[in-house]
């Protein structure tokens, strides 16, 4: 029993006892009325200490329901989180997810490209009496992938300047990768001193075979200054 239960209930007794004693006092006249007045007053006393007593347990009540509404918003601001959190998680997945789906439909497209050059040989051109650099160009951009396209120009500007009748005098070297001697790109075509396809055709497939790809050949061409 708690310290104040254990005072209210002394204090009821005491006040209980009071109350009989002036009530037996006053019906056999051994109490004078200033005893009387006296015995009421302390048992006004003492009920005015029984009635701290609700007063207490109020507060009590009001802490305990404070601390009831403090853990139930504790509760309801770690639910906001985690469903901040979790619309977040979500958020960021479905960002992942587009950006690994654009980067794989563009890896499938470069691929496509590739493929669609890779199977262009000298042949699938129309042939001309001549060609300009830029005529020459495009048609490399057509044959060459698109990602070993610099690579190969690198050398072909290095050897020739795009000139697909250059001849060094010599060496014997000629035509757009300057072929040593010019006669071995006949593999690629027997037009292969007036046709810049065909001496295309051949470079690609040189580079390929000996460095696995243009830009293998451009790693050998800067360390050697020839491929």
């Amino acid at each position: 029993m708690s310290r104040i239960s254990v005072r209210g209930f002394a204090v009821a007794s005491a006040t209980a006892v009071t109350s009989v004693g002036a009530v037996v006092g006053v019906a056999s006249g051994a109490d004078t009325a200033s005893d009387t007045g006296d015995r009421y007053e302390a048992t006004a006393a003492d009920q005015t200490l029984l009635a701290d007593i609700p007063a207490q347990q109020d507060v009590r009540s009001q802490y305990a329901s404070l601390t009831e509404q403090a853990d139930a918003a504790a509760d309801t601001a770690q639910a906001d989180a985690r469903t901040a959190l979790q619309e977040a998680a979500r958020k960021q997945a479905a960002s992942d997810a587009q950006d690994k789906k654009e980067a794989a439909e563009k890896a499938a497209a470069e691929r496509e490209a590739a493929e669609q050059a890779a199977s262009r040989d000298g042949s699938s051109f129309t042939v001309q009496s001549s060609y300009s650099i830029s005529e020459v160009q495009a048609i490399a951009r057509q044959m060459v992938p698109a990602d070993q396209f610099q690579c190969f120009s690198n050398i072909v500007d290095h050897e020739s300047g795009w000139n697909y009748t250059a001849s060094n005098p010599s060496s014997g070297a000629y035509g757009l990768m300057q072929a040593l001697p010019g006669s071995k790109m006949e593999s690629a075509g027997s037009d292969w001193q007036t046709n810049p396809a065909t001496q295309i055709e051949w470079g690609l497939n040189y580079m390929n075979s000996r460095y696995g790809s243009p830009c293998g050949a451009w790693n050998f061409w800067q360390a050697n200054n020839w491929y």
